[in-house]
Order: C-alpha cells, then sequence, then structure tokens
C-alpha cells in the first residue's frame, strides 16, 4: 500500500489544488477558532469543492454537534482529534458515517500505550509531538525510535516536525502507513512553500524508489528445484 501524505493548515485555495496535484492524498483544515490557521467553515467550504482527495477537519475537544454542522457546512469527508476526546467521544462520532482520526501527543511509551485504548474506535491513529501549551503544528518531532515496533490494529499516521529535509530518515526507521505535515512546509503559519512541498514528494518518491525489494525469480526460490516451478 503507498503512503499516505496528508497536508495539514491550508487557508488558501490556490495552494490547496496545487498540494492536490503535488500528490497529497488528504488535506487538512483546522476547525479550531482562535488558532493561527484557523478557517471558518464557510471559507473552508470554498476551497474543498475545488478537491477530490480526502478533506480532513482537525478539531479539538468540540463538540458533536459543531463536529457534525462544520463537516456538513465544509463539506469535509473526515474528521481529525487533536483533544483531550476519549474512546467513548470517537466511539460516538462513528454515527457521523466518515473516515475518523484521532491524534495522540506522544513523550514516553506511557503516551503510546493509551493508544490501545483508542484502536478499536477509529479508523487512523495520529502519533504527534508533545507539547505542553500547542496541540499541534509545533514543529517538534517524535523520538521516532519510540515507534520502531509500533503496531496497532488499525492504520497509523506519524506527525510532528516532519520536512523534506528528515522525512526520509524518519521513514527508514518507522513504517507508518501515512505521514502529516504542516509547519513543516511553510512560509508562514497557514501559507505553504510549494517548492517544498515539490521536494517532499520527490524525496519520497525517491526512498520509495530504492526501498522496493525486487522479487526473486519463481526457480530462485530457496527450497524449489526448477521442475517445482514450472
Amino acid at each position: 500500500m503507498s503512503l499516505q501524505v496528508k497536508i495539514c493548515g491550508i487557508t488558501k485555495r490556490d495552494q490547496a489544488i496545487a498540494i492536490e496535484h503535488s500528490g497529497a492524498s488528504a488535506i487538512g483544515f483546522i476547525c479550531v477558532p482562535g488558532t493561527p490557521r484557523y478557517l471558518d467553515a464557510y471559507n473552508i467550504r470554498a476551497i474543498t469543492d475545488q478537491l477530490s482527495i480526502d478533506r480532513v477537519g482537525v478539531f479539538l475537544d468540540a463538540s458533536i454537534d459543531t463536529i457534525r454542522e462544520t463537516v456538513t457546512i465544509a463539506n469535509l469527508n473526515v474528521v481529525q482529534l487533536h483533544g483531550n476526546e476519549s474512546p467513548e467521544f470517537c466511539q460516538q462520532l462513528r454515527a457521523l458515517n466518515i473516515k475518523l482520526i484521532k491524534a495522540l501527543r506522544i513523550r514516553s511509551q506511557t503516551d503510546l500505550e493509551q493508544s490501545i485504548d483508542y484502536q478499536p474506535h477509529v479508523d487512523v491513529l495520529l502519533l504527534d509531538a508533545y507539547h505542553p501549551e500547542q496541540a499541534g503544528g509545533t514543529g517538534l518531532t517524535i523520538d521516532w525510535t519510540m515507534l520502531k515496533e509500533f503496531r496497532p490494529t488499525c492504520d497509523w499516521w506519524l506527525a510532528g516536525g516532519l520536512n523534506p529535509n528528515n522525512v526520509t530518515d524518519a521513514l527508514r526507521l518507522v513504517k507508518p502507513n501515512g505521514i502529516d505535515l504542516s509547519s513543516g512546509l511553510e512560509n508562514a503559519p497557514g501559507d505553504k512553500n510549494l517548492e517544498r512541498v515539490a521536494e517532499l514528494f520527490a524525496k519520497i518518491e525517491h526512498h520509495q524508489s530504492t526501498s522496493v525489494t525486487t522479487p526473486l525469480a519463481p526457480n530462485s526460490i530457496p527450497g524449489r528445484t526448477s521442475n517445482e516451478a514450472n
């Protein structure tokens, strides 16, 4: 399965369209008032109507009614929860019948173990770096070595300080189903640098092309004779 790439904190329509054409599989919009990359639902809709990839709304301890209303107005098909939402809250959101991502801020193995409670109730776990005051977009990275053996029962994506300069280092060490980037691709909060976006996808493509193992020919599989291969 190919690596999922989500670019988050989009505020400009032309940049969203360019990022989709670059190869992103999802674009994220911050639905948290008072934060630097916030857009209201109607301004998000002006962008999402131009997109054909996944459209993710990022929420922080919002009510189910608020999430439902925003999803409808903004034409979103994925919800990402980035606050202290409980596994039970995640299960209740399943009634919206959309893809659900739960972000967890990781600073220790104990933080990682809390993911066990969420795995049955979400489609994707997103592991982000811990910051005492900010929920995301901090530019901080996780200690990737903690994640080398992370094998949840659902998909998981890596976030936290990823950028074109370190993404291949991360992907050599851990094997997420997807990655999520925001501040590492910006000129300023909400203003993406499209040259860095292009550099990111070039680095990912090079990593994937050099990581592919060439399959053995049938008659060269250890333990098989040429007659068995025919």
